[in-house]
Formats: C-alpha cells, structure tokens, sequence
C-alpha cells in the first residue's frame, strides 16, 4: 500500500526515484529538487526459513515488491513516468543469487546476509593450517613493510555472513549451478545486481557492493578487484563474477514495458555506503550511525583504506570518476529486531510508545537485557536472555533495559573506533528507524559525550540513491548543493555525565559475560 498521499501542487518538472531494498521493507520515495519527498510507498520484505538456520527470499516476490513499490510512490505524487529523471537503488548487503546467464532462470532464491548454512565450511577453514599459514606469512609482510594492505590477511578469519562462504557453499552443494559454470553460463549478484539485470539486461556490481559482497576478498588484494587468490582457494570460477562499476554512473535505462517509459539508472549502491552520503558525510571524520534491524557506525577514511582487527573492517564507500572514498565500519547485531520482538511479545503495542515507557521509570531496576537473536561471529552461543527480574519488575522496566542494550552497545563500538581509528571525528549523524527513539538518542549522547544530530527524513538509503542518481543525471551539481539540501530535525547534546551511568552499564558488561558460551 503507498505510504504517502497524492500531491495535486506537484508542477510538471523533473524528480528522481531512490529506492531502498532493505532487510525488512521495501520503499520507495520520489524527490524533488529541494530533496522534499513528494510520494512514498513501501512494502514488506517476506523472508523464507526453508532448514533451520536458512533464510532466503523469493526473487519474484521481491520483483513484484519493487516494481510495486516504483509505480505506487510516483501516483501518490501525483506524477507520470516520464517525468522522472533518473533512478537510484540502494539495497542490503550480502544477500546473493545466481542465474543462468543465458536465459535469466535463477537457480536457487536469494540467500540472505543472514542465512547460517556455511557455518560447517566456516568452523572448517578457520581451524585449517592453510589459513595458519596465510596469517604468518602475511604478518610478515606487514612487518617487514608496514603496510596496511598485508595486515587485515594477517588475521583473515571466515564467517557465516560473508557472500564468498555462502557462494563455496552453493558450489558443493548445488551441481546445477556448478554445471553452469563450466560452460560460462552462471551469474552471480547481489540483490541491486540482480535487479539491474532485470530491469536493463546488464550485468553488473558496483564497488561499495563489491568490497562488501567479498569483503576479505577486498582485504587481501586492496585492488578493487576479484581476487583470483580466494577465488581460487574457495573453489569459485571467477568468471561467475559481473565486472565492476563506478556507484553514480549511467547503468542503462529501464526496458519500457516495465514502467510504459524508458527510466535512466544513475546510481547502485549498497545501504550502508547509501546511507552515509544521504547524511552528506562526505569529509574524513564524518561519522554516520544507522540504527534499523542492525546498528552501522561508518567512519569517512578519506583516501585512506584503514585496515584494523576485531570490530572494524574497511570498505569502498563510492567511486565517483577518479574519486574513490573508503569507510570503516562496525556493526551491531539485534537492534531493530530485538525492538521488534518486544512488540511481537506485547511489552508494548506501538514502538512510538517506548522512549516514553523508558523514561517513566528512574532506572531498569536492575534488569539487564542481553540480545542474541542472530548468531554472533564472536561467540556463536550466545544466548539472548533478561536478567535481575524481581516480582516488582514491570513492562516499563523490561523496555528500558532493551533500550539501554542498544545505547551501550553504541557506547562500546564508539569507544573502540576512537581507539583505532586515528582519525579525528567530527559531526555523527544518526538515521535507520531506531533513530527516532529519543531516550535511545539521547543516552547515546550521554555516553559517548558527543553531538548526535538527526535528520528530517530518517530514511537515508533511499535519499543517499537519490542524491547519486541526481548528480550522475545533472539533476544537481556537486556535493556543495547535496549539502545546503540537508534538513536537521534534532540535535542531541550531552546532559548527563557518562559515569552516570556508570552502575548500570557495568552491570550490563556482567550479564553479557554470564550470557556467553551459553
């Protein structure tokens, strides 16, 4: 159904479409020159659990998802096809498929980012000694160079929400697919790949979904390209692999039978990297935290590939002609979703409730909430749970401690990325559903002493396609005018001093660690 109303004051000029194919909805938003959202429309994204463990999406059903979604947003702006300029879509990362390339036929449903099936293949690799040995060797290297490009490998493990573990897998275990490729007629995409083919017949990726689709692969080489190297060790032709092109480019223009006019693609880019230049972080330093089903904080390197251990790994946020910029990003697992649990539970019945149940009580009481509904890479036991209920414990409390876990959750990745990353940040600019949470927002900023602002539209993915779409279509200039186009809804400001919140915060670090090895 659309999300937005006919607007009759829409003039007859140009707008553009950016299209965000997320994790949980599908949405669409038609902007204007001004960046106003004239008409909005998004739809559900349905997930397939077929094994335990296995989560998967119908392609068709997403087809229909975002042809829908495109028709529905330009009629509730009150507009016809030809009056767009350009199309922008941004999509969830990870998630793949792959067809046959001569007549389009899938061979398996989108395997999502995340889907378990390779975890045997992972446990497998990461206790092998030839993975032993690539450390050493590149620990060497690094040594012996200081070069940040030899360091990632050095400590290069596998995991179950990596493309490539995903892809080995789909190679062992479904023959069709392997068949295919010795005759050179299998593909491999990512979800904004797949329907770029869909919609143009072209088969390609673009670079901030290449070093994420392959992010280890990225690692080792730095090349911004395939590497033959893992390729070759995960048994992966690579010529299932579509070429590589730049994130605001003119990819074709969508078959006329779909939309009744020829529609221009301008941009493909993946979410996170989408997101981080709808908020115009466009300088190093600039820091983006997006809080939807998962939590991202993405720092700005600039020119600059930082490579580091643990939390933080590097990517390509866009390439735009020469320019090529590289992010550091860490993630947080059950954001969104813990909150969603919540609801599906009863603790409350809308989410727009819950900053207000949050805030009616002083404190959790010492209840602490522990989120492990998705597989960690760290400890995969980890076991979701509550902890320190009493008989006076009520809703209220059960929702602040869940809110508190994702305010010390930014705490801990915030106080890691400003020990490793060397690298002075500057404004955080907050978006993704959770962002409209203002207990969550404001502790944030309580705890990590900083500014957070929020935007207007929350909805950067969507706006961050927009805006590559229209710079590619000359529908805007340069980033100078992206950046007067920002509109700031909130700004929040440290009011408590962080050791205020001290108590709480170590008893939540006691709960996590009872909650491990579960």
């Amino acid at each position: 159904m659309p999300c937005g109303q006919p607007d009759s004051g829409a003039a007859l000029a140009q707008y553009v479409l950016g299209v965000d194919v997320g994790s949980t909805v599908v949405k669409c938003h038609v902007y204007d020159g001004t960046a106003a959202v004239r008409g909005s429309s998004c739809r559900k994204v349905e997930s397939l659990y077929p094994h335990p463990g296995w989560v998967e999406l119908s392609p068709e059903v997403l087809w229909s998802q975002f042809i829908g979604v495109i028709k529905e947003a330009v009629q509730a702006a009150g507009l016809h096809m030809r009056q767009i300029a350009g199309l922008g879509i941004s999509a969830q990362r990870g998630t793949f498929i792959t067809w046959h390339r001569r007549t389009g036929k899938p061979f398996h449903n989108f395997i999502s980012w995340q889907d378990l099936r390779s975890a045997q293949l992972v446990n497998s690799w990461n206790k092998s000694l030839l993975l032993k040995v690539i450390h050493v060797i590149f620990t060497v290297l690094h040594f012996l160079t200081g070069n940040d490009r030899y360091l990632a490998p050095s400590f290069l493990t596998f995991s179950t929400h990596q493309t490539s573990m995903k892809l080995s897998w789909v190679f062992k275990n479904i023959r069709e697919v392997e068949e295919a490729a010795r005759k050179n007629n299998c593909c491999f995409g990512t979800v904004d790949t797949w329907l770029l083919y869909r919609l143009t017949k072209v088969v390609a990726i673009y670079y901030s979904s290449q070093s994420v689709a392959d992010v280890f692969t990225f690692s080792i080489s730095f090349q911004k390209c395939w590497s033959p190297t893992l390729c070759n060790l995960l048994s992966i032709p690579m010529s299932v692999f579509p070429p590589v092109k730049d994130t605001s480019f003119n990819f074709g223009s969508t078959d006329s039978e779909i939309f009744g006019v020829p529609i221009p693609i301008m941009s493909v880019v993946a979410d996170q990297q989408s997101a981080m230049f709808g908020e115009c972080c466009f300088h190093p330093g600039d820091v983006k935290l997006t809080m939807g089903t998962g939590g991202f904080w993405n720092v700005n390197t600039g020119e600059h590939l930082f490579a580091s251990r643990g939390s933080l790994y590097p990517l390509i946020g866009w390439k735009i002609g020469e320019e090529v910029v590289y992010l550091t990003e860490g993630s947080i697992s059950d954001i969104g979703t813990a909150i969603k649990w919540a609801q599906d539970i009863e603790l409350f019945t809308n989410v727009n409730e819950t900053a207000k149940m949050a805030q009616s009580v002083a404190d959790s009481q010492g209840v602490c909430f522990i989120p492990g509904f998705q597989v960690s890479g760290d400890d995969p036991y980890l076991c979701a749970s509550f902890m320190g209920l009493k008989p006076s414990t009520n809703r209220n409390h059960l929702v602040r401690a869940i809110l508190e876990s994702v305010a010390f959750r930014n705490k801990r990745l915030y106080d890691i990325i400003v020990k490793k990353v060397h690298i002075p940040l500057q404004t955080i600019r907050a978006d993704g559903g959770v962002s409209n949470n203002d207990f969550v927002m404001q502790m944030t900023s309580d705890l990590i002493n900083k500014k957070i602002e929020k935007p207007a539209n929350a909805d950067m993915s969507s706006l961050g396609a927009a805006f590559l779409a229209g710079l590619a279509s000359g529908f805007w200039t340069d980033k100078e005018q992206l950046k007067n186009l920002r509109r700031i809804e909130a700004v929040f400001e440290p009011q408590k001093d962080s050791e205020e919140y001290r108590p709480a915060m170590d008893a939540w670090l006691q709960a996590m660690k009872h909650s491990l090895h579960w």
